[in-house]
């Protein structure tokens, strides 16, 4: 389990360039403790995806990530993807099997969970998005917010101590994206929510950094990131 005195995820001087040159993270430096409600916010191609994609191993730059003090690498990495679960923006990315079951089970299986205790994973997961009864459906019959709860149940099952999302409310109707909001307030994990979504941002996170062409221009209390209009407008935000 973490350490409440030392931070869960400690990131020093990570850069990041793609293979066609782009410089997509410079010099990122962010400590994050437990428990803690993140927000990442920034314009298009600032380097929101980039970095949280880094947090579980998918992207690897220059730099040092440590998670629970334990450096990403490729020793740590199925241990790391054990504490950081990632929940993609389109759902589509993260829903390939012909059940809602088997989806959500994926992970668990995955694991090495024992049979009896990935149906008790499973229950509990769908228990969290408020999806019990869908065990059977076909997940590409759902609906965008339902296929969202999925998608975040299938990172549950894995118990994961830090949820990240990138851009959760991205295609949900209002409705939706208003249960979206009322659930993850309730999860009790550290958690950290990339979006253009400056509202849901304000509702569920108390601190928020702004990355803008891969840098963090600025980062503070969400309420006073999201009042100041001028650092907003000079990263591109209103």
């Amino acid at each position: 389990m973490a350490d409440l005195e030392k931070p869960i995820i400690k990131i020093e001087d990570l850069s990041f360039t793609y293979p066609d040159g782009r410089n997509a993270l410079k010099n990122i430096d962010l400590s994050i403790m437990t428990g803690e409600k993140i927000g990442i916010i920034g314009s298009n191609g600032a380097g929101k995806s980039t970095l949280i994609f880094h947090l579980n191993g998918i992207f690897s730059g220059n730099g040092a990530i440590h998670i629970n003090e334990m450096l990403i690498n490729k020793e740590n990495l199925k241990k790391i993807r054990s504490i950081v679960g990632i929940v993609l923006q389109d759902p589509d990315d993260q829903l390939f099997s012909p059940t809602v079951l088997d989806d959500v089970a994926y992970g668990p299986i995955y694991q090495g969970i024992k049979q009896e205790l990935v149906v008790e994973r499973v229950e509990a997961a769908l228990a969290a998005v408020q999806m019990q009864g869908f065990e059977k459906r076909a997940p590409f019959h759902l609906s965008v917010g339902e296929k969202k709860r999925i998608a975040i149940a299938s990172v549950l099952a894995m118990q994961p101590e830090i949820l990240v999302l990138d851009e959760p409310s991205a295609g949900l109707d209002p409705k939706a994206r208003r249960e979206l909001i009322e659930l993850l307030s309730t999860f009790p994990q550290t958690l950290i929510v990339a979006s253009h979504d400056l509202d849901l941002v304000k509702k569920l996170t108390k601190r928020t950094i702004i990355l803008s062409s891969g840098k963090i221009t600025a980062a503070g209390i969400t309420d006073d990131i999201l009042s100041n209009q001028e650092i907003l407008a000079k990263n591109g935000l209103v």
